[in-house]
């Protein structure tokens, strides 16, 4: 275990480092695994186990999050498709031509082999969008949605040639997982008698890993059954809470992966050469998403943010890669050479990213020219009417608030939230909803709100880091209104004042108090005195 201990020490020194600079951890983790490799270190079968624990774990949580009617926006799978297709065609010229004048590793490479390369290359990483739009909080944003349902097209295509390639031709038993579909109800019974402590966590769990190995019994790619669960389960309304409670779970299992990408060869100066030439592609790989969303009447904001979460290769184009090494198609060279190109591309990634907003800005007036004039629903600017009072958030903590404000207020107040089902169900009781998320930048230039007429806004989102995105939105909007918040911890709550929000209430700590005043005044009226 030693090894291990040491692998995942240095991973957390150099993880906190690339966040004292900026980037996501995970970069750290990347260039952890390389110099580990570099003194003598190798993979371990606990690193390699908490690799695929981690991957397992992303999947189910992206099948928790995911409306499979959402894939079906051409924004999504014509995208998908089609950048696909346009990619592997260019990538496969591009490799052609540096074989041609013999540049390091693409010499002698024959048209199968190419072919094969820029398959690889055509994905975008999974595990990188999702990290940053978490870290962002903008999951729940319009161009963060359809990232993460191109991403599942393209990890769909992935998971269906990783189980042709690999030989694996599913058993005369695969059939009998159609069961799964009448135990769905089954399922979501389990998760409610669940609760919400550890046997939720522990449900999580057994339902991402078990069935990942039931699917792999019956050779069926593990990782497609841990997302098809995760879907089954997503239209509860308790599976943003399980991928809540399994978050930590999957961050801390990932770390082997991103180990296990730097612990998989040397690095040689071949590999090195060929991997920094890859990376020339990514430019183009963003570009062409860029011109793709915006054509398909997306904001070019939308389009480049949604473009910049894609700007990389994928851990999915490494398993590839693995597979060709093994039945050797490829040589191993290639391994490194793709996980080299990877790790670069997710620093570059990770640094467009972090300043995405002020590229836009500066970039606002000459972008806007790619716009098209018609709008997808949800780009179309919203009325909401003469409202007084904004709730962000309309769970239980936002429609307990919005009810208590109405009563006080009358129909002056507005609920806002990101969840079709939600916002449908609370329009049909009579409350004053529309569909709309605090996250997602398009949204602030999209609503018609009067600020001097609003005099105060509700942060009633279950995430911290969303509602402080959301009041940082507001104060560059100019709002001069009040704005109070919810928060699940003390620092959190500190943060937000920091951000400009005026009150920010601890949950636990106001649902105590909140408590106590109530007793006092149905049980002991004379401390209410």
């Amino acid at each position: 275990m030693q090894p291990d201990f040491i692998a995942i020490g240095i991973a957390f020194v150099l993880g906190l480092g690339a966040r004292l600079v900026g980037l996501p951890p995970l970069v750290g983790y990347l260039i952890t695994g390389f110099i580990l490799y570099a003194i003598g270190f190798r993979i371990t079968p606990t690193l390699e186990e908490f690799s695929d624990i981690g991957v397992t774990l992303l999947l189910f949580s992206i099948g928790l999050k995911l409306r499979l009617g959402s894939l079906l926006m051409p924004q999504i799978w014509a995208v998908a498709s089609l950048h696909m297709l346009i990619t592997v065609a260019v990538t496969a010229i591009f490799i052609a031509i540096m074989g041609g004048i013999s540049v390091s590793l693409f010499t002698g490479l024959d048209p199968s082999a190419i072919a094969l390369i820029a398959f690889a290359l055509s994905f975008s990483s999974t595990v990188f969008a999702v990290k940053v739009l978490e870290e962002k909080g903008e999951m729940s944003s319009l161009y963060g949605r359809i990232s993460i349902g191109i991403l599942i097209v393209q990890d769909i295509v992935a998971v269906i040639f990783l189980a042709v390639s690999a030989g694996k031709v599913p058993s005369v038993w695969a059939l009998g997982l159609l069961l799964l579909i009448p135990l769905r109800p089954l399922l979501h019974k389990l998760l409610e008698f669940s609760g919400r402590g550890e046997l939720q966590i522990l449900f999580g769990l057994v339902l991402a890993l078990g069935g990942a190995h039931l699917f792999e019994l019956v050779s069926v790619k593990g990782d497609l059954g841990a997302l098809i669960l995760g879907v089954m389960l997503a239209s509860h309304s308790r599976a943003s809470e399980l991928a809540r409670q399994l978050l930590g779970f999957k961050d801390l299992f990932l770390v082997g992966f991103f180990l296990s990408i730097g612990l998989s060869g040397p690095l040689s100066r071949e590999a090195l050469v060929t991997g920094v030439v890859l990376l020339l592609l990514v430019p183009f790989k963003t570009l062409l998403f860029f011109g793709l969303l915006s054509r398909f009447r997306l904001r070019v904001r939308t389009a480049l943010l949604a473009s910049l979460s894609l700007a990389n290769y994928s851990e999915f184009g490494l398993i590839v890669a693995a597979i060709c090494v093994t039945n050797g198609w490829l040589g191993g060279e290639w391994l490194i050479a793709i996980a080299i190109a990877l790790s670069l591309s997710f620093i570059g990634a990770a640094s467009l990213n972090r300043v995405s907003y002020a590229l836009y800005s500066a970039m606002r007036m000459p972008l806007s020219r790619f716009e098209t004039k018609e709008r997808i629903t949800e780009e179309e600017s919203i009325d909401p009417g003469e409202v007084n009072v904004v709730v962000f958030g309309m769970g239980r903590v936002g429609s307990g608030t919005y009810d208590a404000i109405r009563q006080r207020l009358g129909e002056q107040v507005l609920g806002v939230d990101v969840d079709k089902d939600t916002v449908d169900k609370l329009k049909a009781s009579g409350r004053n909803v529309i569909r709309g998320s605090a996250t997602d930048p398009e949204f602030w230039d999209r609503i018609n709100l009067d600020f001097d007429r609003v005099s105060l806004i509700l942060l009633a989102m279950p995430n911290t880091q969303e509602n402080l995105f959301a009041a940082r939105q507001l104060a560059q909007a100019g709002y001069k209104g009040k704005v109070a918040a919810v928060a699940k911890y003390a620092d959190e709550v500190e943060k937000l004042k920091q951000a400009g929000v005026d009150a920010a209430f601890n949950l636990y700590a106001e649902a105590g108090a909140g408590f106590a005043e109530h007793v006092c005044k149905a049980l002991l009226p004379e401390a209410d005195k």
